[in-house]
């Protein structure tokens, strides 16, 4: 039987390639987790050229919108992010993945609750990563978790199991 493939949020192997050049290794994926997958580490912000250490980015609701912006200089990466990832997905597809475990809060990654900044210093935790939500777009049956949501066993679990169901009928499929 082939090993579980997962893609992983790259600073969660502890990978520096966070904003402030560091990272945020989680002992369980790295100790645990990782004895029985095999990992495919991507980290957005690298891969889509900006550097290690760079300036944070934020989502700003604009409209209807959401935007990736720089926090200080006000640079949109959006529609760079968003050419990026549909292009990293579609390559992500040949590498036959099982599964995907993406950082929260993260705005390129995190699936749910991700902080929106809106006008007036407002600001809602009602957001999507921009790579994320390309990822779920194109791929909308690959299993896919957030780091800190897989500390509770019974999420653990049921994406485990998820993860090994989708593995089956890939395979055999």
């Amino acid at each position: 039987m082939n090993l579980i493939r997962l893609g992983i949020s790259a600073c969660l192997l502890g990978q520096e390639v966070r904003f402030d050049g560091g990272h945020k290794r989680d002992p369980f994926l790295t100790d645990e987790l990782g004895k029985h997958v095999e990992w495919v580490p991507v980290c957005p912000e690298v891969e889509v050229g900006m550097g290690t250490p760079r300036e944070p980015l934020q989502l700003v609701r604009v409209g209807k919108t959401t935007r990736m912006v720089t926090t200080c200089t006000g640079i949109d990466y959006t529609d760079r992010m968003n050419e990026w990832a549909r292009a990293r997905v579609d390559m992500l597809v040949s590498e036959n993945l099982d599964g995907y475990v993406l950082k929260s809060k993260s705005p390129s990654c995190g699936v749910w609750n991700v902080k929106v900044a809106g006008t007036g210093g407002s600001s809602t935790i009602d957001g999507r990563g921009l790579f994320a939500s390309v990822l779920l777009e194109r791929w909308p049956l690959l299993p896919v978790e957030e780091e800190g949501r897989l500390a509770d066993p019974t999420v653990r679990a049921d994406f485990m199991e998820r993860v090994l169901a989708y593995k089956r009928l890939k395979d055999h499929a």
